[in-house]
């Protein structure tokens, strides 16, 4: 059996949707899997056993026609037995479509229906405590005759010699002494992902405060001066914890550093979720715009890991104003409310 599991975009999707691969690889070992991601995603599924190839969709097929048909006739003499679509949109139905394949997954769309052979609706609710984003995909994987849900928590996998250099990166700080060290998100995918600096500085400002950890900032080469703009807006006790030049040069090894400090803190986002594939602990500042069930799974009692939302809160601001007014609602979402939490969940993991 030859099976095409597709998710486009982002890189928490892509890697939340590797559950779909590694399910289906479980429930059929001698199945050939594919995976259809973006280029840029690629490092979270790297090294993953699950996964027979990955199939790059590449940013160019959106601007030409003629080379998306290519691509399309490329997927149809694959020969695909099942599709599994878990992007959704017209891309991805058009792709389905292509395939030829007998049975298609997808989801429950009134306009795209009549493509695939079993759709599931989707939930924004989570009922089990994964979040709503991994129990739709797993519900998609489930829609496949005679699948059964195996294992519920996506994994990267990363190779030794990636773990030993980012160890060796990390002792360049532990000379002296044993040194603890927090990742932090300190900036989203966009404005509307960001928590405000100023408010990101007094949640650093408190870290620093109620730990000895070093922070090692998670960010793009393009988002510098917004990082030094957050850390000018730090008092200088908690500037001199800030590791501002620790360069960490790649997906993976963001992952692999990662993996050698005790929380990972920030913005909501794929660092969260790939600090939870790692089995890190998180705290996880989400956007107004976000819905929190969707992503929020594997909170327990152990708070290993912690979400807050402006609505955890401030539920009534939600009918008072759309998730668009996300700057307006960012500003009624001080530190204050929920630094006790912090404090919780510093004392259990850092200190």
């Amino acid at each position: 059996m030859k099976i095409l599991v597709i998710q486009q975009k982002m890189i928490g999707d892509v890697l939340v949707s590797s559950l779909i691969c590694e399910n289906l690889k479980l429930n059929y070992p001698k199945a050939e899997i594919h995976y259809l991601v973006n280029r840029f995603t690629i490092p979270v599924i790297e090294n993953n056993p699950y996964i027979n190839k990955i199939v790059i969709f590449e940013d160019e097929y959106r601007s030409s026609k003629l080379k998306f048909y290519k691509f399309l006739k490329q997927i149809n003499k694959a020969k695909y037995d099942v599709v599994i679509d878990a992007y959704g949109k017209l891309e991805s139905n058009l792709i389905t479509l292509f395939s030829g394949a007998k049975t298609k997954i997808g989801w429950n769309k009134p306009l795209t229906n009549l493509i695939y052979s079993s759709t599931v609706k989707i939930s924004n609710q989570s009922k089990i405590g994964l979040g709503s984003a991994i129990e739709n995909r797993l519900n998609l994987m489930s829609a496949l005759k005679g699948s059964k849900i195996l294992t519920r928590l996506p994994k990267i996998h990363l190779k030794p010699d990636e773990l030993d250099n980012a160890k060796n990166k990390i002792q360049e700080f532990q000379k002296t002494k044993p040194v603890t060290f927090i990742m932090i998100s300190a900036l989203g995918s966009s404005e509307a992902k960001t928590y405000p600096l100023r408010f990101m500085a007094k949640v650093l400002d408190f870290i620093v405060l109620n730990s000895n950890a070093l922070l090692i900032m998670n960010y793009m080469p393009s988002q510098f001066e917004d990082i030094k703009k957050l850390y000018f807006l730090c008092d200088k006790n908690t500037q001199g914890k800030i590791l501002l030049n620790f360069k960490i040069e790649s997906l993976r090894e963001l992952m692999s550093v990662s993996k050698f400090c005790k929380a990972l803190i920030g913005n909501e986002g794929g660092a969260i979720n790939m600090a939870k594939a790692l089995d890190v602990p998180t705290f996880s500042i989400f956007s107004p715009q976000i819905n929190k069930e969707g992503w929020n799974g594997f909170e327990d009692e152990n708070l290993n890991h912690v979400s807050v939302h402006v609505k955890d809160y401030k539920p009534n601001l939600f009918l008072e104003k759309s998730r668009t007014d996300y700057m307006e609602m960012y500003e009624e979402f001080s530190p204050s409310l929920y630094l006790e939490s912090l404090k919780t969940f510093l004392i259990k993991h850092v200190n």
